[in-house]
């Protein structure tokens, strides 16, 4: 089986810790697990095994694989472990059927073949929310502030966290105060009615159902995720507005759209009116959602479309459109931004929770 190692912080491999935890964070392209020792009720991410998900047919044999490489080159046993699964999850928390891969995951099943004692299931996006608890505020490699408050913000207050990437995810944090950390709130408001402001948005639902063969009204997701900048694109491309360049040639000519459309943004007019377009639908949603959670700690936005294409998020088309409201503007404009780039936020996330599962 083939896989990467990626080793956090060589010294403290060399540390012995009280326990271990493994957490394991699902993509559709990647897969990794890594694992922390807990020292202070906190996790030290110590290393990770990348896995191509693509290749696996199973998680147990990825498990198996990096446990025993754990044991075998460092002698670290491991009881608990979470896993931030991409699909739906059970109510119980041990099953999850994943979104574009053909293979589940099953606490059961791991369990019966491997040493761990226990194995929880959890969104990947939870798993964000978790790991918001380990990101340096302070290190722009962890988060970057898109936008300061105007007040003082209370560290204890709500957070809400938004990112579009192959899906639209959200979740809500709520300070614990037993456990000295946020606990997100799993949501499926990705899948919500998209909010419609013009004739234009409307053309555009319209053709976006036609597209995508949808008979009902099409949400958030459809135009905030990777696919929702194709059908965006698409749409303007039907209106014969814009003029045919040698980067709509190459684009159209394309599987893979969205990267080359995120590329040419600057160069040609159909790519950027495609990205203003997501700018509007995406300030649109963040300001809906900090207002259906009242997150005066701040909103928080992750996923890979984000971090690729930050400065949309420090636009005036952003800002405007976050800004407009009919009542209750100054909670919007009191809103501090920030934008998640570390990548393993969501290993960090899934350690976060096994510890949190260890500790009952």
């Amino acid at each position: 089986m083939e896989f990467d190692v990626k080793v956090f912080n060589e010294d403290m491999l060399k540390e012995r810790f009280s326990s271990y935890v493994l957490g394991v964070d699902i993509g559709g392209t990647n897969t990794n697990l890594g694992i922390a020792g807990i020292k202070n009720s906190k996790p030290i991410l110590l290393f990770s095994l990348n896995y191509n998900s693509q290749e696996l047919d199973s998680l147990v044999p990825a498990i198996e694989n990096t446990l025993s490489y754990a044991k075998e080159n460092y002698d670290i046993t491991v009881d608990f472990a979470c896993i931030g699964a991409p699909g739906v999850i059970s109510t119980s928390n041990d099953y999850a059927e994943l979104t574009n891969l053909e293979w589940h995951v099953s606490s059961e099943e791991i369990i019966e073949h491997t040493y761990l004692h226990s194995v929880s299931i959890i969104n990947d996006f939870v798993a964000v929310g978790y790991g918001i608890n380990l990101l340096d505020l302070n290190n722009r490699k962890d988060i970057v502030q898109i936008r300061n408050a105007k007040n003082n913000v209370d560290l204890l207050d709500t957070k809400a966290i938004i990112g579009a990437g192959t899906g639209l995810g959200k979740s809500i944090l709520i300070y614990d105060k037993k456990n000295n950390a946020y606990i997100p709130i799993p949501s499926e408001g990705g899948h919500a009615d998209l909010p419609l402001q013009i004739n234009l948005e409307l053309q555009m639902a319209k053709f976006i159902k036609k597209l995508r063969g949808i008979q009902r009204p099409i949400t958030y997701e459809e135009v905030l995720s990777g696919r929702g900048i194709e059908a965006i694109y698409l749409f303007l491309r039907q209106l014969d507005e814009f003029q045919e360049t040698k980067y709509t040639k190459e684009i159209d000519e394309a599987d893979d759209k969205t990267p080359l459309i995120s590329k040419y943004r600057y160069l040609d007019e159909t790519c950027k009116e495609t990205f203003y377009f997501f700018t509007i639908f995406y300030a649109r949603c963040a300001k809906n959602f900090v207002l259906d959670s009242l997150a005066r700690g701040g909103l928080y936005i992750a996923g890979g479309i984000a971090e690729k294409n930050r400065d949309i998020f420090e636009s005036k088309d952003f800002i405007e459109e976050f800004e407009l409201v009919y009542r209750k503007n100054e909670i919007i404009k009191d809103i501090p931004i920030y934008l998640i780039i570390n990548y393993d936020v969501s290993l960090y996330g899934a350690c976060f929770a096994a510890m949190l599962q260890s500790q009952k």
